[in-house]
Order: C-alpha cells, then structure tokens, then sequence
C-alpha cells in the first residue's frame, strides 16, 4: 500500500479526552491537574457519512499505533493496532458512505473493514506517511475554544440533520484542523461552501497549512503594536484572551515513517504543496524552517523570543496609549503581554540551562 501525494490533516489537542459515554465523537477538556497524559487525535476522512471527524487516543497511537518505540511494522502489528483501535473506539457510533464498501472482502464484517481502510489515516500515521508536526502552545481557555468548535462541528451529523459529504476543495481535513484553530484566535477561519471555481483556485492543504501554521506563531512581528493591531485575527486574540498567535514555544518537529516496513511502500513518498504566483514557494520556505534552530530547538526558541520581547519593550511608544476604548485596551493588553511572556520565555530557559542534560520528548 502507498499513501497518497495529498497527505493528511491530523489535529492533536493535549489536555482534551475523548468522551467514551457519548459513544460518537466528542471531546472534553480534562479536569486541571489530570491533563498531562491525555490527548485526542482529530482526524477528518471522506468515509464517513454521519460525522465530520472522529478522535483517537494519545499522541503514540496516533503517530505509531499499537507499535512500540522503535518496533517495525509487521502484518501482526497492523492487525494489532486495528484491534486497539477498536477497543479504543474510534469509530464508535461512526457510519461511512455505501460506497466504500463495495471493495470489501467478501466475508469481512463492515466493522472490521472501516478500521482497515482507517489505519494509516485517521490513527497509526506513521505507519505510511512521513510526518510534520507544528506544536503550538495554548491555554486552557483556548482549548476549551477549540473543543466547542469541534463538538458543534459534529452535532448535525450526530443528530441526522445533515450528511457529511468531504470535499477537496471547500470541505476536506485541512479546513477543519484550520478552523479549529480559529476558534482560539490563531488566524482567520477558512470558509467552507466556497463557489468551485474560487475554492479550487486557493484551498488548505496539509504541508502549506504546516508552514503558515509555523510562521504565524513565530513570525508575526511582535515589536510592532500598529500592525498587530491591524491584523483582525491577532487584535481580537489579544482583546478576547489576553494572549497573541506569536509566542515562545511553537516549533516545527519532523519524523519519518516506520522506515521497516512489511505493509506499506514507503520509498517514494512525496507531499505536494500548492503554490502560485501570488504567495510563492512553499518548498523554500519549509526548507529554510526546518534548517532554523529557532523554529526546531526549543532554547534557540526562547532566546529568539527573549531578544525579541526586550527589543519590544525597550522600543519608545511612538504615540501615548488612547485615552479610552479599544485601542487603549489593545495597547495595556500587548504591554502585559510582553511583559508576561518575556518573564515566561527568560525562566524557561534559566531553567533548561541548569538542568542536567536530557533527552527531550516534544509532544
């Protein structure tokens, strides 16, 4: 088997669990205190008919399924992690379209065949696909922002109200993870419903939402008020949350896919991006970030940050804060923000610097 040249959206929530009594796709936020080893995996697949995502448990089983660390991918392992997945419950509550059906074999029970043509998608990524991961830092509120979203997402196909139909262009696993995002006030949403010829012209797919998803949280230019300000996405973060899309912590994580390999083809794998005249190369900017500490290292991260965060501090006002409104709110707001974040950025990075060296695992 071989993954397609499109790739795959995944969207991984740490702190949020999937809500097994609903017995149908839902999540909640964990409880404060019990977050630190729950997770969900939003997946969005054109196969299902009553739902616009399903979640899977745990960043491990969404990158390498039932396998462990380092276990290469046999037959018995595949037919493990779909086992898992069942136990897990994946799909529970979850119908596909008729037509995918038709290529079952004959005598496998529908169950059995939705979570073989699930594997490798919607849970056990790596399993065929080299992966890109953008880690973005968020707090609760966000979260709990996110979680809403998703779950309002699922509602109408939950209650039959209407039919999931995916769509390249105007509905597919990059507008939802997008969205999502959205919703926390990291950048506009992506409209969906969008006439064809618009849509196809300009739509979200997986390695282009991965560098823009970098950029934005690295790049917006923190020094400058005027612009954040200008920017309708980042002015509402700030006015709604107190916090901005740009921040120390977001870094770009690159891995392979199960390089020993009994199911799927992995030697000529190959993600397209989508470029055109108006935005430029998507493959140089990926290049330059992944060749950029500052974007990969967590310490080149937060001593960017902390040089950044004190240029903008230092930098004179070029005007007084507003006398009332929602300019004055912005400015009081961005003024704590940097003071709150340069204090974070500088005590993270105290604390790598004398901690005895470690391995580190990047969620």
């Amino acid at each position: 088997m071989q993954s397609g040249i499109g790739g795959h959206s995944l969207l991984y929530l740490g702190g949020v669990r999937r809500d097994r009594s609903a017995h149908y796709p839902s999540l909640a936020l964990c409880e404060p205190g019990t977050a630190a080893d729950h997770g969900a995996g939003i997946s969005v697949n054109s196969h299902y008919r009553n739902a616009n995502w399903v979640a899977a448990d745990g960043p491990e089983f969404l990158w390498r399924g039932a396998l462990a660390p380092g276990e290469s991918l046999t037959r018995a392992g595949y037919a493990r992690t779909q086992e898992r997945a069942k136990a897990m419950g994946v799909l529970d509550g979850v119908e596909f379209h008729d037509h995918f059906f038709s290529e079952k074999p004959a005598g496998m029970a529908d169950r059995d065949f939705m979570y073989e043509i699930s594997v490798g998608t919607d849970y056990a990524a790596q399993f065929g696909r080299d992966i890109f991961r953008a880690r973005i830092p968020l707090d609760r509120a966000r979260m709990g922002a996110m979680v809403d979203y998703l779950n309002a997402l699922n509602r109408p196909y939950r209650d039959g109200v209407r039919r999931f139909d995916w769509k390249l262009f105007n509905n597919n696993c990059c507008h939802v993870a997008h969205n999502a995002l959205a919703a926390a006030g990291v950048w506009r949403p992506w409209p969906t419903g969008r006439f064809f010829a618009l849509a196809a012209f300009n739509f979200p797919v997986p390695k282009n939402e991965l560098v823009d998803l970098i950029l934005r949280a690295n790049d917006l230019p923190v020094e400058d008020p005027l612009a954040l300000y200008n920017d309708d996405a980042a002015r509402r973060a700030l006015l709604d949350t107190g916090a901005l899309p740009v921040g120390p912590g977001a870094l770009v994580i690159a891995a392979p896919a199960i390089r020993d390999n009994e199911v799927y083809d992995i030697e000529r794998l190959k993600l397209i991006f989508f470029d055109n005249p108006f935005w430029g190369g998507y493959q140089t900017r990926l290049a330059r970030i992944l060749t950029d500490p500052r974007y990969t290292d967590l310490r080149a991260n937060l001593r960017h940050f902390g040089k950044i965060f004190a240029a903008a501090r230092a930098r004179p006002a070029a005007s007084p804060p507003p006398e009332n409104g929602e300019k004055r709110q912005f400015v009081l707001q961005y003024q704590a923000y940097l003071a709150g974040q340069a204090a974070s950025a500088a005590r993270l990075l105290a604390d790598m610097d004398h901690a005895a060296p470690v391995q580190m695992a990047l969620p």
